[in-house]
């Protein structure tokens, strides 16, 4: 790894991804809100707060790739970083309901997939307004 990624890679501190993690533990409380007293509205909330793990980690990877790719002198980097950040999200989004479809077999919940693609475009605005604030003080 090049010497340029190592000393920006150390610069991701915690206040850089902190609208990632209040973003987590907001979803977080408000789905163990949501199955503590919404129960009867007949979506499974485990299937929600795996989703929300799920596209936390993704958004974190992506956020940690296209933050290194922000650095880089070649604007070409940032760009294909961010086209490889939604395949790979969409990716993980697409696998995530295979996996969930063939292990609930006929317990398949549709709702609990919907909120979760909901969860999936709040961590996308969050990512990608925190990327567009980071390139601004960077005056790029």
């Amino acid at each position: 790894m090049p010497s340029i990624y190592k000393k920006y890679l150390m610069n991701l501190s915690f206040k850089t991804v902190l609208p990632l993690v209040i973003t987590f533990l907001v979803l977080t409380v408000i789905i163990f809100a949501g199955n503590i007293f919404y129960k009867e509205k007949g979506i499974d909330y485990g299937v929600l707060m795996g989703g929300n793990c799920l596209f936390f980690l993704v958004s974190l990877f992506v956020f940690r790739m296209q933050y290194v790719a922000m650095y880089n002198n070649n604007p070409n980097v940032f760009i294909r970083s961010v086209m490889g950040g939604m395949i790979i999200k969409v990716f993980a989004c697409v696998i995530a309901v295979v996996a969930y479809y063939f292990i609930s077999k006929g317990a398949f919940n549709k709702p609990a997939v919907y909120a979760s693609m909901v969860i999936y475009i709040v961590y996308l605005v969050v990512e990608v307004r925190t990327i567009m604030n980071l390139n601004k003080t960077k005056n790029a």
